[in-house]
């Protein structure tokens, strides 16, 4: 059995069969010259053996030779494009193994040199990231060559705004094995107001170090990943409009509604405190001597009549009797309401007699939170919601007539019971009115 130099460089003395050099993702061929110089016709088994064996065929795998000749068989060695097939010197054998004399089996080697090729693969993820001043991505590196590599990685834009910060700058990476680079994008001038800014840039992976120029057909160029990082504005857009509504709110109040409450309130002080010819007139009246005189007590009758008629738009009742002058008095209304519900309270005006209003106070002393209603008689004076006050009072300066059998009455309706001083939360809601006038006998 003697080798053939066909196909193959020129060997190293001591091996059966030359060197062989190949690329992955190549093939390469030698041969090696089988002869029988037995007296009987021998069959021989060829089989490769050792690192190679999983890429390299024997064709033909079987000949048969008469005594005396020989055939020559080629040897084939594809390895894939793989790491795992790394780059340097792998043994190769080819075991004869003659099926009539086992014993004289042979083991022919060499050395199979397989060359080296460099494939990165990159992938950026996330490609578009969202942020007021910074954003965070992952690169990751792969090395599907078959020898070791060094990495370095790089970032660009077509300005200078963004600022780029790789963890780690640079890493070796075995064949086969994969590697998470943190990348970091930062600009240092926030955006306050208006639309996002898009910013594009991309990423780069290079070999870095002492490394071999790669053969003709494998010089490839590698495109530059490429990414986005969304500056967002620190206050939306939608800010804007609620400031501009503020401010226009907040003119107007300055401009139109504090000058008319400084006035309304100026104009209550003065009439709070102007003479009140009626408030005499009744004084005078409660003065006077029972016996004063038919005359002058139907004057003083048509008098309060008028008056109720201004102030309250009621008069007493069958218009033919007249009010006499009575005492001042006061009258409290205790209203206690659970939640969700509604009650009244009343003060019912004796009959004979016309009651004249002239001071209320109205006291939630819990903060209770619902709705009170005060009514005089048929009429309804106010509406008041009970969170909006703790102790509220009215003051007239004409009394408001309320005739005989008539009520004063209020109707709370309790939304949420408060928190009096005690510190606890109260079961009921509780509200008092005082109603405070002067109530005068009527005459028929």
């Amino acid at each position: 059995m003697t080798p053939s130099a066909a196909s193959s460089r020129p060997g190293t003395p001591g091996l059966d069969i030359p060197e062989v050099t190949v690329a992955p993702g190549d093939t390469a061929t030698t041969s090696l010259t089988v002869r029988n110089d037995s007296d009987i016709v021998e069959a021989y088994n060829l089989e490769v053996v050792g690192d190679c064996a999983s890429w390299t065929t024997v064709e033909p795998a079987r000949v048969s030779l008469y005594p005396g000749t020989s055939e020559t068989v080629t040897v084939r060695l594809a390895p894939p494009r793989s790491p795992e097939v790394r780059a340097g010197e792998m043994p190769l054998g080819v075991r004869v193994l003659p099926t009539e004399h086992p014993d004289a089996v042979k083991v022919l080697e060499t050395t199979v040199h397989v060359e080296e090729f460099r494939e990165l693969h990159t992938e950026l993820a996330p490609r578009r990231r969202r942020g007021w001043l910074r954003g965070r991505y992952r690169l990751a590196v792969q090395n599907r060559g078959n020898s070791p590599v060094e990495v370095g990685f790089t970032a660009g834009q077509p300005g200078e705004e963004l600022g780029f910060a790789f963890s780690p700058a640079e890493r070796k990476l075995e064949p086969g094995e994969s590697a998470e680079i943190g990348l970091r994008v930062r600009t240092g001038t926030p955006v306050w107001f208006g639309a996002p800014v898009v910013w594009p840039f991309t990423v780069d992976t290079a070999e870095t170090g002492a490394q071999e120029e790669p053969r003709p057909e494998e010089a490839t160029v590698r495109t530059p990943l490429d990414a986005e990082f969304v500056q967002i504005p620190v206050f939306p857009r939608w800010l804007l409009v609620v400031l501009a509504a503020l401010l226009a709110l907040l003119l107007a109040w300055f401009m139109l509604v504090r000058p008319a409450v400084r006035s309304a309130a100026k104009e209550a002080a003065a009439e709070a405190v102007r003479p009140s010819p009626t408030a005499a007139g009744e004084q005078g009246s409660a003065g006077q001597a029972s016996g004063a005189g038919a005359g002058t007590g139907a004057e003083t009758g048509t008098g309060q009549g008028t008056g109720a008629s201004s102030g309250s738009g009621e008069g007493v009742p069958g218009g033919n009797g007249a009010a006499l002058g009575g005492p001042q008095i006061s009258e409290t209304i205790d209203v206690q309401t659970a939640g969700g519900k509604t009650k009244t309270g009343t003060y019912r005006v004796p009959a004979g007699s016309v009651f004249g209003v002239t001071d209320i106070v109205v006291a939630n002393f819990q903060g209770d939170e619902g709705l009170l209603t005060i009514t005089f008689g048929g009429r309804k004076i106010t509406t008041i919601a009970l969170e909006t006050f703790r102790n509220q009072d009215y003051h007239w300066v004409t009394p408001i007539k309320i005739p005989e059998n008539e009520t004063v009455t209020i109707e709370v309706t309790c939304g949420k019971p408060g928190t009096p001083a005690s510190g606890r939360q109260a079961q009921e809601c509780h509200e008092v009115l005082n109603v405070t006038g002067v109530l005068s006998r009527t005459t028929q």
